[in-house]
């Protein structure tokens, strides 16, 4: 689904419930800005090596924020892990929007992508301002992170599911991003199938993107009373680009802790 308002403003929502849930629970919370931004991701390839961000003030205060770029990594786990760097070009580095106001984020790479995808996150910080309370004070700030993705000459595509295993009832699958650039896991789809065929057992776990030549596993814990009558599981793992496939025959002593 190709980003749009809704997904922008989705961000604004969850951060704006997140501070009036925190409201009830930390005294004295000190309640800071409200933006949004648009798009929500960048994507430069041969022919467009820059972009524009448009940050929108959706508060009735005046709002200060501040740029940062990071190289953006997945470790062997695929953890996220950022590197601050300087091959993201952007202006301004500050900004204060007036409520209400919006104003544009410059951004380009100084040197294009090649053989494989390059990754970085480009940071939007709010920086709270002075606040006159009494107490103990909270500062709630909203920072989001802009992915960015500078595309190689030729996009290829692809991934397998490197492991499905079951042991003490617990399930693991394993899926690694085999080509050179991302893919977004939308969902793993688990499906545990009794010797006649039946499904007695279903789960979806959420995902999230895949970077290139990197894995990341997926457990899902399958109940005894379900386990002990599966004779098979089956995998889909859906991404936005294709979907994978896999499966597992189930012995017992997989299900025994």
């Amino acid at each position: 689904m190709k980003p749009g308002r809704s997904e922008a403003y989705s961000f604004f929502l969850k951060f704006t419930l997140i501070s009036i849930l925190l409201s009830f629970f930390i005294p004295n919370v000190a309640h800071t800005g409200e933006f949004r931004v648009t798009p929500i991701r960048l994507d430069f390839d041969r022919g467009a090596k820059s972009g524009v961000i448009t940050i929108i003030n959706e508060g009735d205060e005046k709002l200060h924020v501040q740029m940062r770029a990071f190289e953006w990594n997945q470790d062997a786990e695929g953890k996220d892990q950022y590197v601050e760097t300087n091959e993201i070009i952007f202006f301004p580095r500050m900004m204060t929007l007036e409520k209400k106001e919006e104003r544009i984020l410059r951004a380009g790479i100084k040197i294009p992508a090649t053989t494989k995808e390059k990754t970085f996150r480009l940071f939007i910080e709010e920086i709270p301002g002075p606040r006159k309370a009494e107490g103990v004070n909270v500062a709630i700030a909203i920072r989001f992170g802009v992915p960015i993705f500078a595309k190689p000459f030729k996009e290829v595509a692809k991934g397998e599911i490197e492991k499905i295993e079951l042991s003490k009832g617990l399930l693991n699958v394993r899926v690694k991003n085999t080509g050179n650039v991302h893919f977004t896991i939308n969902s793993v789809d688990i499906k545990g199938k009794n010797s006649k065929g039946e499904e007695i057992f279903s789960k979806e776990i959420s995902g999230w993107y895949l970077l290139h030549n990197v894995s990341r596993s997926y457990t899902a814990p399958i109940p005894i009373e379900f386990c002990k009558d599966i004779s098979r599981i089956e995998i889909v793992v859906k991404t936005n680009r294709f979907n994978m496939n896999g499966n597992l025959d189930v012995v017992q002593e997989m299900c025994l802790p």
